[in-house]
């Protein structure tokens, strides 16, 4: 572009790539909901091989990171905790993919973004760094919505559906998110590159929970097209395309400002829900969501680094 800087073009270029990487993670919860639409079935087990398959493609792409990946690089620390988080986002893919057979697109990505509130606790009672007077009314905030979109379920969307059950699946998946993201950090300043921890989470959250779908009965092949097209979307956008470019602008921009990037990836699955699948909210959603993702800005905006 013609009149821009290089400041203001790098700048621009991360804006885009962050935008990309927000948007691709927004389609993950539509491309869920096409895989159940397609093949017509819905719950643990299911949702259990969706979260299997979105692993093993993303760990089979980033296959060729092991090439030039050495133990003795590295601390046997780093290693172990990057596994941890594997564990983190197996538990974390599953149990958020299982809330989508229960309850709206709207409450499962709302309450699975509240992450930023739980690192802020998990930081506050495991290393005694007490967040601003800002930060936790934020988390008070945010936590009375998050209360209310529980409790207050949801109109019903699938056969069987419980609102209860897939909103609670959802929190716990935010809980999950929030240890991951802790690890994951944790393991990169421990010498890790991200390619490196990337392989290593991807793969350990991929051996997870390739063999549990078979515990529900669930099999790895039979389904149509259309579901294991909805499979790649959800593991190439939402996985590699949203995750990466996220985790590529963490190093470009600060912490407070991903995070606040990050609260339209529920606005954006609504959306797209309400698009694809005429998915309207119930006003207790749209009240509970709207108390969320201010509690979890202004606990962001009240953070101390920046």
């Amino acid at each position: 572009m013609q009149g821009l800087s290089r400041q203001q073009w790098q700048k621009f270029s991360v804006a885009i790539v962050l935008g990309v990487g927000v948007l691709g993670v927004a389609t993950s919860a539509v491309m869920i909901r096409l895989a159940i639409a397609a093949a017509q079935i819905s719950g643990v087990g299911f949702s259990l091989f969706l979260a299997a398959a979105r692993m093993v493609i993303a760990a089979l792409v980033l296959a060729p990171s092991w090439r030039n990946f050495s133990p003795r690089q590295v601390s046997r620390r780093a290693i172990w905790t990057a596994i941890a988080a594997g564990l983190c986002l197996a538990l974390h893919v599953a149990a958020w993919i299982s809330s989508l057979s229960f309850t709206s697109i709207a409450a499962s990505t709302t309450l699975v973004t509240t992450n930023p509130i739980w690192v802020a606790l998990i930081c506050w009672f495991w290393y005694g760094d007490r967040p601003r007077r800002l930060t936790q009314w934020g988390i008070a905030i945010a936590l009375a919505g998050s209360s209310a979109i529980v409790l207050g379920g949801s109109a019903p969307l699938l056969a069987g559906s419980q609102p209860l059950l897939g909103n609670s699946l959802a929190l716990f998946g935010a809980w999950l998110a929030s240890a991951y993201m802790l690890l994951g950090r944790a393991a990169q300043r421990q010498g890790l590159s991200l390619g490196h921890y990337s392989a290593i989470a991807y793969s350990t959250a991929a051996v997870l929970l390739l063999p549990l779908p078979g515990l529900w009965g669930i099999p790895y092949g039979g389904y149509t097209g259309a579901v294991y097209g909805a499979i790649a979307g959800m593991a190439i956008l939402g996985q590699l395309v949203g995750h990466t470019s996220i985790n590529w602008s963490l190093t470009q921009l600060s912490p407070t400002l991903v995070a606040l990037c990050l609260l339209f990836e529920p606005v954006g699955a609504s959306l797209l829900g309400a698009i694809v699948f005429g998915e309207l909210p119930t006003l207790n959603i749209w009240l509970g969501a709207a108390i969320v993702l201010a509690g979890v800005a202004l606990a962001t905006l009240g953070e101390r680094k920046v």
